[in-house]
């Protein structure tokens, strides 16, 4: 038997004081197998030790809202009997250990996570964050990230419609990969993971089980070092093919009332789903070790309980049923096997070759008696305002626009996602490069909006105001293409909270999602959370990535970028102030940062997105924009490039007393650009007064120019060519 030292605990990531608490609760020492237990059901990524009394404060319900935080996805009521349920996860560690495989199981984990619940995936979305184009490892990064995204996606037959990409110093040496699934399910046949009924087998469904992603959960919450590329062993090994024949195995039997709970093996494989199946469903379990399927030879207790080999679920069926479980299950050649039964005692109890190896109580692994701390955490100082006289002009304008058009925030990410397959099962009505996806569901006229985003500068400048930027970004975004949005889930990617400074830049962003998950009336309805973001303690910009859902009741109703007609009206909505602190334009023209970031007013956002939606959902407006990185020059110039069919450029003049390059550069929030036929301007214009909503009129789309005023005047060829190049080019370079 292994002697537990203080050299053991500390690589099984546990503290001093957390060993003296098992101790204290298991009044004796653990074996080495239920150190490991602990050890990855205390990890930040599996308990939120260190972010779970600030998530309690977020909005989590609504009229909408089905099932909130604590399942394994959201689900939330879009009418019909139908419900749509998601999630984002992230899986950072192991993509920049092994990128393919990194973002391939990050893929797998996220789908399981939605069909375990009953939902069948309908679209796939992701959001990425890189280093600088110029590292040595971001073009190795991309391409295999990027890889293991199309790789598991196309092969999985669900569509990748959306997503975001960003590059930073601060991810140098720890990127971001965030995935988020999104699922459609009857609201009747909605499956949740809370054990129950005293005798019922526990049943262990999919791949076998092998040595592959042990300590991967202890792993993602620890900070990365010069070695940390050695830890190769502790990334998972997908197989798309097998997660298919999965995913239809288990739609197929839960098409019957066999299932009693169900959970994805994830983050610390069998030991998590027991434990938290018997947590939520205040039971116990008593598992034989002996009877799950295995990969390798010799495999321990230890290994097999702390394994994250893929393509794995955990079942509890109703007695009597287990014959007609396993038939699905051969049918699709899918491992099938009883590992255990459920009992009374609230206990996690573990055999294995006749021996007892683990005997815990479940209220030390994912319950009450887990570790909860309240961390000291300091405000993030506020940044002084930028004065547009601070930030001059740019000497050349038609250069300037160029040079950002083309760079790495603002290019276009078509050579990422024209590897992604966004029209499988054919409900895609609109795909990747707009503000956001739209998908139907599947029969009906009706269909899902989804976006995912987050302005990690802002987030450093300011973290409340960028955690309310973010949310309302993704509800601009689902307004912006006509969708009602109706819930949010969040990937909180941070740094090390032991850092009071890097805390209190979690308490903000929180405080921040909050504030505007309430004033929209858009709760949060699932979520992870992702610490220890730093490599030799330099950490990541705060990423609270937010992926948002709507609901469009009628798809032919729908609003894209493109200008489409040669006469219609530009008019933006929103106040413009002409906000240039943590601006694109004044970090990459003029090298300034250290400044406020765009306020949000959140009374605002509701009230112009609200009047936006109105004329798209009467059929009245189809051309739409949202204004965000790059401010409305950009906007306009990405809504002129975006028209593939005919090359329709626009011509636009400034409202007076305007300073010009803060009124174009300025990121300004709440705000979008319009193109509409002349009769419904004027109707838009005269109702916007009448509501108290900003508007003016810019220009007419028309022409093979972008012109404004006196300022800009540039083909669209030109700016396409810039805009299309950076990644072609960047990729094109030799791969470290």
């Amino acid at each position: 038997m292994t002697e537990i030292t203080p050299a053991i605990v500390a690589e099984h990531g546990l503290s001093p004081d957390e060993y003296a608490k098992i101790l204290q609760l298991l009044n004796r020492a653990p074996n080495l197998t239920e150190l490991g237990i602990f050890s990855v059901m205390w990890s930040e990524h599996c308990s939120y030790k260190s972010t779970r009394v600030w998530l309690k404060t977020l909005p989590t319900t609504g009229p909408c809202v089905i099932h909130g935080p604590g399942e394994n996805a959201g689900v939330i009521d879009i009418g019909d009997g139908d419900a749509c349920i998601f999630k984002m996860e992230s899986h950072n560690h192991p993509s920049f250990i092994e990128p393919y495989q990194g973002a391939a199981t990050g893929v797998g984990g996220i789908m399981r996570d939605v069909f375990t619940m009953g939902a069948r995936p309908v679209a796939m979305l992701n959001a990425l964050r890189f280093g600088e184009p110029s590292h040595p490892k971001t073009r190795h990064l991309v391409s295999g990230v990027v890889a293991g995204i199309g790789g598991y996606g196309n092969c999985m037959g669900v569509p990748t419609v959306a997503g975001e990409v960003n590059f930073d110093p601060s991810y140098n040496g720890n990127i971001l990969v965030n995935a988020m699934c999104v699922g459609l399910a009857r609201q009747d046949k909605i499956f949740l993971s809370a054990a129950s009924g005293i005798g019922n087998p526990v049943v262990y469904v999919g791949s076998k089980t092998g040595r592959d992603g042990i300590h991967g959960a202890t792993m993602a919450s620890a900070e990365f070092d010069d070695d940390s590329e050695e830890k190769r062993p502790t990334v998972q090994v997908g197989d798309p093919f097998v997660e298919k024949l999965l995913l239809e195995a288990c739609l197929e039997l839960m098409e019957s009332d066999a299932i009693v709970a169900i959970q994805d093996m994830g983050a610390a494989g069998l030991t998590s789903s027991s434990a938290e199946m018997a947590s939520k469903g205040d039971a116990g379990l008593d598992l034989d070790l002996d009877a799950v399927p295995q990969r390798e030879e010799g495999m321990t207790a230890y290994e097999m309980l702390l394994s994250e080999s893929q393509e794995r679920m955990l079942m509890i069926l109703k007695p009597g049923r287990e014959a007609e479980a396993q038939k699905i299950f051969d049918k699709w050649g899918l491992d099938f096997a009883i590992i255990g039964r459920v009992t009374d005692t609230r206990r996690l109890v573990v055999r294995h070759k006749g021996k007892v190896e683990a005997d815990l109580p479940v209220s030390a692994l994912a319950d009450e008696e887990a570790p909860r701390y309240t961390r000291p955490w300091v405000p993030t100082p506020k940044k002084p305002v930028l004065a547009p006289a601070a930030c001059p002009a740019p000497a050349d304008w038609n250069a300037t626009l160029l040079a950002m058009v083309g760079s790495a925030d603002l290019a276009s990410r078509r050579w990422i996602w024209e590897q992604y397959d966004s029209t499988v099962m054919n409900d895609t009505a609109q795909g990747p490069g707009g503000d956001a996806a739209v998908v139907r569901v599947h029969g009906t006229q009706k269909a899902l909006a989804v976006t995912a985003d987050c302005t990690p500068r802002y987030c450093l400048a300011d973290p409340v105001e960028g955690g309310k930027q973010a949310v309302a970004e993704t509800w601009r975004n689902i307004t912006a293409v006509g969708g009602t949005p109706l819930a949010f889930t969040d990937n909180m990617n941070f740094g090390n909270p032991q850092k009071p400074e890097i805390m209190g830049q979690f308490v903000g962003a929180v405080e921040g999602l909050r504030e505007a998950g309430l004033a929209l009336g858009y709760p949060v309805v699932s979520g992870n959370c992702s610490l220890y973001n730093e490599t030799n303690g330099q950490g990541i910009l705060p990423t609270p990535a937010i992926g948002g859902v709507g609901l469009l009741k009628d798809v032919t109703r729908r609003a894209s970028i493109p200008l489409k007609r040669w006469g219609d009206q530009i008019l933006l909505i929103g106040r413009t102030e002409g906000w240039l602190g943590a601006s694109i334009y004044a970090r990459d023209v003029h090298g300034l940062a250290g400044h406020a970031p765009p306020p949000v007013d959140l009374a605002a956002e509701k009230r112009n997105g609200d009047f936006v939606r109105g004329y798209i959902e009467r059929g009245a407006v189809d051309t739409v924009h949202d204004l965000s990185d790059g401010g409305l020059i950009v906007a306009l110039a990405e809504m002129i490039m975006a028209a593939r069919i005919e090359d329709i450029g626009a011509q636009i003049d400034l409202p007076d007393g305007v300073e010009p390059h803060a009124f174009l550069f300025g990121e300004d929030q709440g705000r979008y650009l319009v193109a509409a036929p002349e009769d419904v301007a004027k109707a838009m214009l005269s109702e916007a007064q009448a509501a108290g909503v900003p508007a003016v009129r810019l220009g007419v789309a028309g022409g093979v120019h972008y012109r404004i005023g006196d300022l800009v005047w540039l083909d669209i060829a030109a700016l396409r060519a810039s805009h299309e190049s950076f990644f072609p080019t960047l990729m094109a370079a030799p791969i470290n």
